[in-house]
């Protein structure tokens, strides 16, 4: 469930699909634009990218990131929780019904992600129910760092054994490169 502040987030936010931009046409968006072309970038959460636009101009892609951290760092816990928990699971019911945005259902086909087999399958739906039970929220991995679905395995049963704030840390730091890969892919500079 999402809160107020991510409804009508897909009337207002563009997936990591369109043309790539220079930096300077990001610095001269508008507020209503910018959130239009970055709002997708963290997942279900225009609010990030509405926040960030105030601490324009940005001097690198680097930058750009950056403020859209420190949006997410200043908001509030329940806010991050949010966003977290925007986030599909890997192979989960959203992969099943072909309902992820295009941005996760890309990472998540580049490792197979969206057709596993059935033992496979079988192993994910173990994994993301013992962890959505223990933190409450999906296991969030950058696939991007990762060359294999065994790796992404593996790392989701280690988290297993951290405590609940290890695993939000460590869910906010898997969505920092998640989305500085995503801005790679919308932004020259």
């Amino acid at each position: 469930m999402r809160d107020a502040s991510t409804r009508g987030a897909s009337a207002i936010s563009a997936e990591c699909t369109l043309a790539r931009v220079e930096l300077a046409e990001v610095n001269a968006l508008g507020e209503s634009e910018f959130v239009q072309r970055f709002g997708g970038v963290f997942e279900h959460s225009p609010w990030v990218a509405q926040r960030a636009w105030g601490r324009k101009p940005f001097r690198s892609v680097e930058a750009l990131h950056a403020a859209m951290m420190q949006a997410v760092v200043r908001a509030g816990k329940e806010e991050r929780l949010a966003l977290i928990r925007a986030h599909p699971e890997l192979a989960g019911a959203e992969a099943k019904q072909a309902t992820l945005t295009v941005d996760s259902s890309s990472e998540q086909g580049r490792l197979g992600f969206t057709g596993l087999t059935h033992e496979e399958c079988a192993l994910m739906e173990t994994l993301n129910l013992q962890y959505k039970t223990r933190f409450g929220f999906p296991c969030i991995v950058a696939l991007r760092l990762h060359a294999t679905r065994e790796s992404v395995m593996a790392e989701i049963e280690r988290r297993l054994a951290n405590d609940a704030d290890t695993e939000m840390k460590n869910a906010l730091e898997q969505i920092g490169h998640i989305t500085r890969g995503r801005l790679a892919r919308l932004v020259n500079g």
